[in-house]
């Protein structure tokens, strides 16, 4: 058996892996402070940013849910991978090459973790498909292709492939890449019959579904052949690398203009991806194989930084959804749909619908990438095009149909979020319908009153307490700006949104003024180590430290638990070190004195480090003075015990001169 990973190896894959480049392949961050950055939790559901990333020190943690840790912590968590798994995972991205401590050899072929084994199938299995595409056999995908507008460069761009029409072709290729038979039924790759497994995946057209980080994790196959009796289009299984309802085709081409834009195209096909990419749409995603649902909007709202605020403003040019559907009655349902889905997006949400019914691959095709760019350009707001669709089903040529006409679509107007547009739309519906402006804003309140309306926002789920916490015994508190201040509910300094706390971990009240220090001693202690311990001044401060300086139990186990690691240090992997010597109890609470943002501009950390620890050390000096003050009077004038108090009284108050004098 392999053993475990040598431990130096694992401080080098953290080193390797920034970690805010592999949360930025989740979550879309912005700057919030010197050396921090955050953005919406991908582990709870929330409106305001409340999770945090610290490069320096290599941490993130979550003020909303309570979460936190470094790379590999992350790792486990978005990907449900263990360990072991994850380092491996991290391990192959940074071109670092693991021991193992038993044999110290690396892990034989076949002995990697399942992930990983299956990542290889699926790459092994995208290159086969690419590579016979070229194939004479291939011939009817190469016309298909080139019917709709896409050459030999566009296939290659998004990796499009044939399957051939051979039962084993590809079941054979893999076991000759050391593919185990079980490997391969879990992998999705292949289904299982009578006589054994055979190709999944058979005379198709065959696209590449890849996760955000670009690896390959599933399969989406067009028919290509008339007597195929199986759908028109077939994808890879549920499998535990492809979970249908949170993956959407194109993210990974996508999530750059995601970001920078703020804006993403929903489209319904792997062509329509194609056509919208190569035609300058460089934003367009397709879900696969199943309807836009709940999963993808938080997989959206995390790369755009849907955080509310200005952009339900009317005029904005905040965060944007635009679907794009067939003007056909399934077109119309799916937007229904997502009309539905729309409450939980804080974009403004549109729709682009091609007045000849035609799809963005069509419209590529027979009008060119001037066209595709001007559907884009033409978006209506979804509420106006539910609306529409609503009165379209009734007669409004008769006074019936128009009274039931409008009973349907007050509900909608009464739903939409923005107040300043709600009353714009009712004079708007009223002139669709031709009815009296004041009696269609009197429908519209009284959907209002009733419910009836498209509900506002739920609050966002609460987060289950971390294993080892104490559900109940309070809540986690959302930092200040500067991190270490509690007061009324915190506001985001950009949106100026109530920013949400969930249940979590209980931990201290800062209003204290001395446990505000003792939590900003740490910050500076767990981020700044390395500046503490090239400065002299700051290092001798912190030599005259001990646990009595914090006065909060976990604190000072924490402070202990810096002690037992070394003290400061500009090791990378310094703040793990601590958390190792603190154990899991303490991980938490390490995590976010680590990331929560110091009250610093930059500049020469030493100085500032020293400063703060100086504060720190003159409130023990004061306490220490205090206590000696106490015991001479209890001693009694005259008394050895009162000289031996007094002597050590004129000590302490010389440090603390000379303290306050540095």
């Amino acid at each position: 058996m392999a053993g475990t990973i040598n431990r130096d190896d694992i401080a080098v894959v953290r080193e390797r892996a920034p970690i805010e480049d592999i949360v930025g392949q989740h979550v879309a961050l912005k700057p919030a402070g010197v050396g921090s950055l955050k953005g919406l939790c991908p582990f709870h559901d929330e409106r305001s940013p409340s999770f945090h990333v610290r490069p320096q020190a290599g941490r993130w943690h979550c003020f909303g849910c309570g979460e936190g840790g470094d790379v590999i912590e992350f790792v486990m968590r978005m990907d449900g991978l263990s360990f072991v798994d994850a380092v491996e995972y991290l391990a192959e991205r940074a071109g670092v090459t693991l021991r193992y401590e038993a044999g110290g050899a690396p892990r034989k072929e076949g002995t990697q973790g399942q992930r990983k084994r299956l990542l290889d199938a699926h790459r092994v299995a995208a290159e086969f498909f690419v590579a016979q595409l070229g194939s004479p056999e291939a011939k009817v995908g190469r016309d298909f292709l080139t019917e709709r507008g896409f050459g030999r460069e566009a296939a290659a761009q998004f990796g499009v492939g044939y399957a051939p029409q051979g039962w084993q072709a590809l079941t054979e290729h893999l076991r000759r890449n050391g593919f185990t038979e079980a490997e391969l039924r879990l992998s999705g790759l292949v289904s299982e019959g009578a006589r054994g497994i055979y190709d999944r995946f058979r005379g198709r057209l065959v696209w590449p579904i890849r996760e955000v980080t670009g690896d390959v994790i599933g399969f989406g196959a067009r028919r290509l052949y008339d007597d195929d009796q199986g759908p028109k289009y077939l994808n890879t299984p549920e499998t535990p690398l492809y979970k249908k309802a949170q993956v959407l085709y194109g993210l990974d081409l996508a999530k750059g203009a995601i970001r920078s834009d703020r804006t993403v195209v929903v489209v319904e096909g792997y062509t329509d991806v194609m056509a919208c990419h190569l035609a300058g749409v460089t934003n367009a995603v397709a879900t696969c194989g199943t309807a836009f649902g709940e999963e993808h909007v938080k997989v959206v709202r995390r790369l755009m930084g849907d955080t509310g605020g200005a952009q339900l403003k009317v005029g904005s040019t905040g965060s944007k959804v635009i679907f794009t559907f067939d003007g056909d009655e399934a077109g119309q349902n799916a937007a229904l749909k997502a009309f539905s889905l729309d409450q939980q997006f804080l974009a403004q949400t549109f729709v682009a619908v091609d007045a000849q019914g035609q799809d963005p691959c069509e419209i590529r095709q027979h009008r060119g990438d001037d066209a595709v760019r001007a559907l884009m350009e033409a978006r209506i707001p979804l509420f106006e095009f539910v609306i529409r669709t609503t009165l379209a089903s009734h007669d409004l040529n008769t006074a019936e149909g128009r009274v039931a006409a409008l009973r349907a679509s007050a509900p909608v107007v009464a739903g939409i979020r923005d107040r300043v547009l709600q009353p714009e739309y009712a004079r708007r519906l009223a002139g669709w319908l031709g009815m009296d402006v004041q009696a269609v804003r009197d429908s519209v309140g009284q959907a209002a009153r009733s419910g009836a309306g498209r509900a506002a926002p739920a609050p966002s789920r609460q987060a289950p307490p971390r294993q080892g916490s104490a559900a109940g015994r309070g809540t986690a508190q959302q930092p200040s700006q500067s991190g270490y201040d509690d007061g009324p509910p915190p506001m985001d300094p950009e949106t100026g949104a109530v920013m949400q706390v969930v249940a979590g971990p209980a931990r201290p009240q800062r209003r204290d003024p001395v446990v505000r220090m003792e939590a900003l001693s740490l910050g500076v202690l767990l981020q700044l180590g390395g500046a503490i311990s090239r400065s002299s001044v700051a290092m001798s401060v912190y030599a005259d430290l001990a646990g009595d300086a914090f006065t909060v139990p976990q604190y000072r186990a924490v402070f202990e638990a810096i002690m037992a690691a070394g003290g400061p240090s500009a090791s990378p992997d310094w703040v793990d070190a601590v958390v190792e010597q603190a154990g899991p109890t303490l991980a938490a609470t390490i995590s976010e004195l680590a990331v929560t943002p110091l009250p610093h501009d930059g500049g020469d950390d030493g100085p500032y480090a020293a400063s703060v620890l100086a504060r720190l050390l003159d409130l023990v000096l004061t306490r220490r003075i205090a206590d000696l003050r106490g015991a001479m009077q209890r001693a009694g004038e005259g008394t050895d015990a009162a000289h031996e108090a007094f002597a050590g009284l004129i000590a302490l108050e010389a440090r603390r001169r000379a303290l306050r004098d540095e």
